[in-house]
């Protein structure tokens, strides 16, 4: 870990107001993860994001939007969430979105194969297309046409722009967790 989680009280007026809309907005959509340690501090992409808030809030909002606007099904993102995470090898992405496939219903087999970069048994057409497409990017590929053609047949065109901009953002934060070297929960030292 290249700099560590900021406790609250250490804060500044501005930046703990964005600490503050982090923990409550986690706390209602990803109370199952731990990403707030024991001092209050957030976890995972969040300290980043506060040491350097001029970059961090940008990214923020950008993955709030992803969120707000959110029409795919729940297992469909976590499966191209999952496919990045293991693309890049980001270890807290990885825990998180593993505990919350889990809770989405993905089975179990599939979540460990998806998050050692796997092509998983078992995924409805959906899940199947987005893995397909978060695989070639993460490959630094072009979709192929007959997948695009595919996925929108399946997702249609606003699925699979949401699709490839959920990619994009969740890359993002695969960059920064592992450019900063956060872990997950488990292995914080």
């Amino acid at each position: 870990m290249r700099i560590k989680p900021l406790p609250p009280e250490t804060l500044g007026v501005e930046a703990r107001h964005v600490h503050d809309e982090i923990a409550n907005l986690i706390g209602r959509s990803q109370s199952q993860v731990t990403m707030i340690d024991e001092q209050g501090a957030l976890l995972g992409p969040f300290p980043p994001m506060l040491h350097y808030p001029q970059f961090g809030v940008p990214a923020l909002s950008f993955i709030r939007t992803l969120d707000i606007h959110a029409t795919l099904e729940k297992r469909v993102r976590e499966v191209a969430i999952l496919t990045i995470g293991a693309a890049f090898g980001a270890r807290f992405e990885l825990y998180a979105h593993e505990i919350m496939a889990m809770t989405f219903g993905l089975p179990p087999a599939a979540i460990a194969t998806l998050a050692a970069g796997g092509q998983p048994h078992g995924l409805n057409e959906q899940e199947t297309v987005a893995h397909d497409i978060a695989s070639a990017l993460a490959r630094g590929r072009i979709v192929p046409d007959a997948t695009y053609q595919w996925a929108v047949h399946l997702l249609g065109r606003e699925g699979v722009a949401e699709l490839f901009f959920l990619i994009g953002g969740y890359s993002l934060l695969a960059m920064i967790l592992n450019g900063f070297d956060m872990p997950a929960p488990d292995n914080i030292r």
